[in-house]
């Protein structure tokens, strides 16, 4: 399956930024599913300085610096995806490594793979693991469970309990106060997912990226209609990290473009930086175009 992705995001200021820095987290990247075709990054006004780049994570990064001043700052990506489908099923069926086997292995890592794993058991910056955390998700990741089958069990269990609120919280809101209100969005509920996996002394990542959405029968997509996203993945070995997304209770198999990953949506988030004046107040308006081609 092959995709078309436009993600235009604007920025506009109350006044003149006189001078900005900025690194960003849109560009793709490839994993054993997924193959960027061809890319291109525009920003406007034009960079006095940019260059691409790799993170830590190995996501892609794209860094530029503006000097001339300006009261609007746009930044448009076009990508091409090829992505392959997998059999999930025949995953499910297949690996049945236990919640117990997991944690055991993890105690005493023996390989380089598993010891870099264990970074993403720790607490990280929108993520605390707690008590309560551990004791929402037990019983579903207790140690005879599979762990395909514990992971695709709370990822319905957050679908089910939880209701989608756009204005219920924002990226600070933390996943003790997610489990209370039992509201949010897709950051919160993979960051949600992601604590109380942790929690359970599993590893667990952050991914972000785009999900093509499909108009109802007989309507015509809107333009700008889908969306930037957010899910988590489970570390299995000999699988290595599988994805689940709690806000459509699914495991993601085609419909989903990853750009990054990292250890909560501090490690990724699309746009980060420096500016120098702008004023009190500034809008910002993103774009998202997931096309099939």
């Amino acid at each position: 399956m092959r995709y078309r992705v436009r993600h235009l995001t604007e920025y506009q200021y109350s006044s003149a930024v006189t001078l900005c820095y900025n690194m960003t987290h849109l560009l793709p990247r490839n994993t054993p599913k997924q193959q960027c075709l061809s890319q291109r990054i525009l920003v406007t006004p034009t960079p006095i300085y940019q260059s691409a780049g790799e993170d830590y994570f190995g996501n892609e990064t794209f860094y530029f610096s503006i000097q001339e001043p300006h009261k609007k700052l746009a930044i448009e990506v076009e990508c091409f995806f090829e992505i392959e489908e997998e059999d999930l099923p025949n995953q499910l069926q297949l690996h049945d490594m236990t919640c117990g086997d997991l944690r055991r292995l993890l105690a005493q890592p023996w390989t380089p793979e598993l010891r870099m794993v264990k970074e993403f058991m720790l607490d990280s910056t929108h993520i605390q693991c707690s008590k309560l955390l551990r004791d929402y998700a037990a019983e579903t990741f207790a140690d005879e469970v599979p762990v395909l089958q514990a992971a695709l069990d709370f990822t319905h269990k957050i679908f089910t309990e939880f209701t989608f609120d756009a204005t219920a919280t924002d990226v600070t809101t933390p996943a003790e106060t997610v489990l209370k209100e039992r509201r949010g969005v897709c950051q919160d509920f993979a960051h949600f997912a992601i604590a109380c996996i942790r929690s359970v002394g599993l590893p667990a990542r952050y991914v972000s990226g785009y999900l093509e959405t499909l108009p109802p029968p007989g309507q015509e997509k809107l333009v700008g209609a889908d969306a930037s996203h957010a899910w988590f993945a489970i570390y299995v070995p000999e699988l290595g990290w599988v994805e689940f997304d709690p806000t459509n209770d699914l495991m993601p198999n085609g419909q989903h473009i990853v750009t990054a990953w990292g250890r909560d949506y501090a490690d990724v988030s699309p746009l980060q930086g420096v500016i120098f004046d702008g004023g009190e107040t500034h809008s910002l308006s993103v774009s998202v175009d997931v096309q099939r081609i």
